[in-house]
């Protein structure tokens, strides 16, 4: 019941945050978008929740959730670079930390391919952000 409670605190405070907007027009250059995944708070606790997750699932988990991640931020940066509108982007991808923060703090035990969906399809709102920052004089393919 403890961790009921947590996770439903958590999920509250969580809905009172604003967004941060750290995604469209970023810019920086080179090193900025390089530190980006390590600074980026928002990055660095889904990468977390990633690896944790697939740990506390077991192989072949360890492997598969931190390998869906990229390929689906691939699709998602793929997904800006055509011109597809996608919603919310900056609310999924707090979800994503949130939800996978509370998938490895409720020990949540789903079925491989479950916790697969659940990552791509968050990693998807992390690589349109990207993918509306490549500078619009650039290919997507370079």
């Amino acid at each position: 019941m403890p961790r009921l409670r947590l996770a439903v605190a958590a999920a509250l405070i969580a809905s009172l945050a604003l967004p941060a907007l750290a995604h469209p027009g970023a810019g920086g250059g080179f090193a900025a978008g390089l530190a980006h995944p390590l600074l980026g708070w928002d990055h660095v606790v889904a990468m977390l929740a990633v690896g944790l997750w697939g740990a506390l699932l077991g192989r072949p988990a360890i492997l598969v959730l931190p390998l869906a991640f990229p390929l689906a931020m691939a699709a998602g940066a793929g997904l800006a670079a055509a011109g597809v509108p996608v919603q919310g982007i900056e609310a999924g991808i707090a979800a994503s930390a949130l939800v996978l923060g509370l998938a490895v703090a409720i020990v949540l035990r789903p079925p491989l391919w479950m916790a697969a969906i659940a990552v791509a399809a968050f990693a998807v709102f992390h690589g349109y952000a990207h993918g509306l920052e490549r500078p619009a004089a650039t290919s997507p393919c370079a």
